[in-house]
């Protein structure tokens, strides 16, 4: 009977454990990223970043080029269409993670794991700490690094620019390192939770190499700042 009741309290314990890592996918984060001096140059840098132009038109190298990225769009269109119903929403939502991950030198998988571990895809959450929308985003980088108004951080666009740049600052401080990196962008460095709970949402939002390989664009990507 013992036994029994061990077992019990060892299934138990595993289906609380269970319910915790999928409440931590779909809930926005409380974890804030921390306010650090930055050097002129870097403050400079990440700020000519932001301020660059809104995503152009796409333009493709080759007619494949174009198909893999249609395939990858799709894909993605039909996974997010539960959280996200409306199609132009979705799509422009879609469309700008594609090219801000990419020009930030990003994988979409992880921005959108990133997301949806964050915010949910909720365009305007705002975390107990104060960041907002959707890669939950501290107001302090506006007031670093933007025009100061906080309030442009619900922008979808702008989220993304902002979330983006800031989490390809952290690799970059991390010497490429993507576990400690997510750490900083959540204000846990060295805390496994939130990096565990990101890549492993990264997972869902991956397509096949072959879509990947093809959904590249001419669009000029930034380079690791130094």
């Amino acid at each position: 009977m013992s036994r029994v009741r061990h077992g019990l309290r060892i299934l138990a314990v595993c289906a609380a454990l269970f319910l915790v890592f999928a409440m931590g996918l779909n809930r926005a984060w409380a974890g804030d990223q921390k306010e650090e001096q930055l050097s002129d140059a870097v403050r400079l840098a990440l700020a000519a970043q932001i301020a660059d132009a809104a995503p152009p038109k796409q333009h493709f190298r080759s007619p494949q080029h174009l198909i893999g990225y249609l395939m990858w769009l799709a894909t993605e269109s039909s996974r997010l269409r539960a959280r996200m119903p409306n199609f132009v929403v979705r799509e422009a939502f879609l469309q700008t993670v594609w090219y801000e991950a990419h020009r930030a030198g990003l994988e979409p998988a992880l921005v959108l794991g990133l997301i949806q571990v964050e915010s949910g895809f909720k365009k305007y959450a705002i975390s107990s700490a104060g960041a907002l929308g959707l890669m939950q985003v501290m107001p302090f980088w506006t007031r670093q690094i933007g025009n100061g108004n906080a309030e442009t951080l619900l922008n979808m666009q702008i989220n993304l620019r902002y979330g983006c740049v800031i989490l390809r600052h952290y690799l970059n401080l991390e010497h490429g390192d993507l576990f400690m990196a997510l750490g900083r962008y959540n204000g846990s460095r060295g805390n496994a939770a939130y990096p565990d709970a990101v890549l492993a949402a990264r997972k869902a939002w991956l397509v096949d190499q072959a879509s990947e390989s093809f959904a590249k664009t001419d669009a000029k990507t930034e380079q690791p700042l130094r």
